[in-house]
């Protein structure tokens, strides 16, 4: 059997060889080839697994932080945590994708591998636009923002983020799948590409959404500058600092998530794989950059790590308690 995939005489090796790991996967599935000859490991593949261990590593350290630390319960950390468990879940997912591809290669395997990264990445881009939320919320009502009915509305709105993304998840399961059509699939199989388009568009119109919000959030944070700032020197460097943060947020979440949107809605099944994973890339690239942006640079989480990894906190460090100008 091992000579029938790798001998370069024979059909089959010459039709692998062009051919990814998923790409084989699909083609022994259709054609009911017998799952014991090994698969052409794909470098693609091997990406997105290493990328997956990352960001599994960098959002479990996050989580154990905030598990850890009984301070951290405002309704930021709140949502830093569900960010930080929703990417952990789409690492997850991209470790056992590989696992399933390469060594449990079923219809059932395949579902709930793709149902797993729907949910968790879908629950990763409305946490980050949760967060925009509590940004906008913490500067437009600063005076109500600490206080229960604050903590609340974060609680509910976490959930209903889970319950639909659980949903999204789920649907693949249920027969909302191309694997008795090929033709219907889209460039993510077995997800069909009626599904595709709308998960696109819906990302679309979050990502327009935060825009809106910033923009907003921007408009208060220059106002709220020019009432407190004493020194006008004051003024604009909190103001600067505040403007590059958001933009420097905006553009990773665009730069990363764009062009898989894009070519999710005028690509098919029938467009070469490569393209496929080089916009599938940068987008779980997303979540291994979302602790960097919004955990590690947080002062708090900052001090929590510093006690956690050597017992201390450095002389230098500053807690500089969050003004409104702070975006």
């Amino acid at each position: 059997v091992f000579l029938l995939c790798c001998s370069p005489s024979l059909p089959w090796s010459s039709i692998s060889s062009r051919m990814t790991g998923t790409d084989c996967a699909r083609a022994r599935g259709r054609k009911g080839i017998a799952a014991s000859w090994p698969l052409p490991v794909s470098p693609w593949d091997i990406a997105l697994c290493v990328t997956g261990t990352l960001i599994s590593c960098e959002n479990a350290i996050v989580i154990a932080i905030l598990f850890y630390t009984p301070t951290l319960r405002a309704p930021m950390f709140i949502l830093i945590g569900s960010l930080a468990f929703a990417d952990l879940l789409a690492g997850l997912g991209l470790i056992l994708n590989f696992v399933f591809i390469y060594m449990l290669n079923t219809e059932f395997a395949t579902l709930i591998s793709v149902g797993l990264l729907i949910a968790a990445f879908s629950a990763s881009v409305f946490n980050i636009l949760a967060i925009t939320v509590d940004r906008y919320l913490s500067l437009y009502n600063a005076l109500t923002y600490h206080t229960e009915r604050m903590v609340t509305f974060t609680y509910v709105m976490v959930v209903l983020i889970w319950l639909v993304c659980i949903i999204l998840g789920l649907l693949p399961v249920l027969g909302w799948n191309c694997l008795r059509d090929e033709a219907s699939c889209s460039i993510c199989r077995p997800v069909t590409k009626n599904n595709a388009v709308v998960l696109a568009v819906t990302f679309l119109l979050v990502f327009a959404l935060m825009m809106q919000l910033y923009l907003q959030i921007c408009k208060i944070a220059f106002r709220h500058a020019q009432q407190i700032a004493v020194q006008h020197q004051f003024m604009a460097i909190s103001t600067t600092k505040g403007v590059s943060t958001l933009s420097i947020i905006l553009c990773t979440f665009a730069a990363c998530w764009m062009p898989f949107a894009m070519y999710s809605i005028v690509a098919d099944s029938s467009y070469p794989m490569i393209y496929t994973y080089a916009t599938v890339l940068p987008a779980t690239c997303n979540s291994v950059i979302n602790p960097i942006i919004y955990a590690y640079r947080n002062p708090d989480i900052q001090k929590s790590l510093w006690l956690a990894c050597c017992g201390c906190v450095p002389s230098n460090f500053s807690l500089r308690p969050r003004t409104s100008s702070d975006v």
